[in-house]
């Protein structure tokens, strides 16, 4: 008994004197809160300023060493991830996009923290706070900026009349402007500061999956390697198998004469690499970015990998791969793979999803995603080092034997990111067969089923040329 009586003496002994082991968490005046109207700031104050940012708001179990010792480390690696008293110095559109980047934590049930809100259930974001988030940051209300025109803040409006679902107009594709690429070595681009090593092969790679990003108002292009394509085919994605690879490539878009919205600069590649064993530490996947024509490394240390693995935590049910497939699989779990987008019925005369991507466009007035797929010969006549798209529209880019495949599909929500949309079922498919310079062969595959119409010969003479004059995403 005396030794009980001991032990209980010196367990409230110790846990007094941890008490006093207290270092602080700083509480400071906002020096420059994040610029939003009051009903959005009142919503962050209620639900996230408590850990993002300067105020100190600890209830009495939080303040209990050694909790409160959790508690403050929660704090300060949330300030450094977002401290709503201090973005309001940033841009209004940096400040904007952080907003995103929450709302899509909290509606994939990533922020707040899950232990936190079982402690602090009044700090549950609602569905109409969600709500009215969402529509204060208005994905897709303005336009991207034409060719060579200084960033600006518009709102949207009604666009010209397209030609990209066939329609029968006079207007000629717009043909973007891209900066000479830098022909930098891609065998010389160094690694990550990380130490992981960039794949030079990555633009042999075949899509997985495209976006339009109405956060950031960029376009994306998702390959994969052939052991990712494959998976992805079998619907092998829970886990991804190891050496699959990803590349996530960048344009910054631009609004064509043609009503179109088209890439234009190349912003940077972000690739991925599974091997569980290697990269244990990093929840299974190498990460690295580089950004610009000269493909220079991102961050300024080794912990920049912090980033990519946070941001990829609200999809660890899906290997934390935000990207859904294009894939005709059948996988138990729903929205596992965009099997919509895969829909092509075998009666085609070419398969083009299994193809190379060329370049890409959306259609704002009609909703639709276009993406020009070519065979090898169309794609290996555009994509040579030190090619310039502009040759493409004086008719000299595809030989004979060229195939190209313009695949329109209509645009949804991508579930697991508000502000992206991503291809839904196809609308049209159409294919260009060069013969020889100057003799195309056009045919356009339609509607339900997706079956051959047969139109004037003039109207897809000119359906022709538009497609072989869309210039080529611009790539290092």
């Amino acid at each position: 008994m005396k030794t009980l009586s001991r032990l209980i003496v010196a367990a409230v002994l110790i846990f007094g004197l941890l008490q006093l082991v207290r270092p602080g968490i700083p509480s400071m005046p906002a020096s420059a809160e994040l610029q939003a109207p009051p009903e959005i700031k009142h919503i962050l104050e209620k639900d996230c300023y408590s850990c993002h940012s300067n105020q100190r708001r600890l209830s009495w179990f939080d303040q209990i060493v050694p909790g409160y010792w959790l508690v403050r480390h929660d704090i300060l690696t949330a300030r450094e991830h977002v401290n709503f008293s201090t973005i309001g110095s940033k841009p209004i559109a940096m400040q904007k996009a952080t907003l995103f980047e929450a709302v899509n934590m909290i509606q994939l049930g990533a922020m707040p923290l899950p232990m936190f809100l079982k402690l602090h259930p009044e700090a549950k974001v609602t569905p109409d706070e969600l709500a009215m988030i969402k529509a204060y940051l208005a994905p897709w209300s303005s336009k991207p900026n034409p060719p060579g025109s200084a960033p600006k803040s518009t709102t949207g409006g009604e666009t010209n009349e397209s030609q990209a679902t066939g329609g029968k107009t006079d207007a000629s594709p717009a043909a973007i402007p891209a900066e000479t690429p830098a022909l930098v070595s891609l065998a010389a681009v160094p690694p990550e500061l990380n130490g992981f090593r960039f794949d030079p092969t990555f633009e042999s790679w075949k899509p997985i999956s495209f976006s339009d990003r109405g956060d950031n108002y960029t376009f994306r292009y998702i390959l994969g390697n052939d052991v990712a394509v494959k998976a992805a085919a079998a619907g092998n994605i829970s886990p991804w198998p190891d050496d699959a690879r990803f590349a996530k490539i960048a344009w910054q878009q631009e609004s064509g004469a043609d009503g179109l919205i088209h890439p234009g600069k190349f912003v940077q590649v972000e690739l991925m690499q599974k091997d569980a064993k290697a990269y244990r530490k990093t929840e299974g996947w190498g990460w690295g970015r580089w950004r610009g024509l000269d493909l220079k490394p991102y961050g300024n240390d080794a912990h920049f990998v912090n980033e990519c693995t946070s941001c990829h935590l609200p999809v660890r049910g899906d290997d934390y791969v935000y990207t859904l497939p294009m894939s005709a699989a059948r996988v138990g779990r729903e929205e596992a793979v965009n099997s919509r987008a895969a829909d092509l019925p075998p009666s085609l005369p070419y398969q083009p999803l299994g193809w190379n991507a060329i370049t890409m466009y959306v259609d704002p007035k009609n909703h639709t995603m276009a993406t020009l797929y070519g065979n090898d010969s169309a794609v290996q006549a555009v994509r040579p080092r030190g090619y310039v798209a502009a040759t493409v529209s004086k008719g000299q880019a595809y030989p004979a034997n060229s195939v190209l495949a313009l695949v329109t599909s209509a645009q949804r929500e991508d579930p697991h990111w508000f502000g992206a949309r991503i291809p839904d079922a196809p609308e049209a498919v159409e294919f260009v067969e060069v013969a020889a310079a100057g003799s195309e062969k056009y045919r356009r595959f339609s509607g339900t089923g997706l079956t051959e119409e047969h139109g004037a010969p003039a109207d897809a003479s000119q359906r022709a040329q538009f497609i072989m004059g869309l210039a080529p995403a611009q790539l290092p």
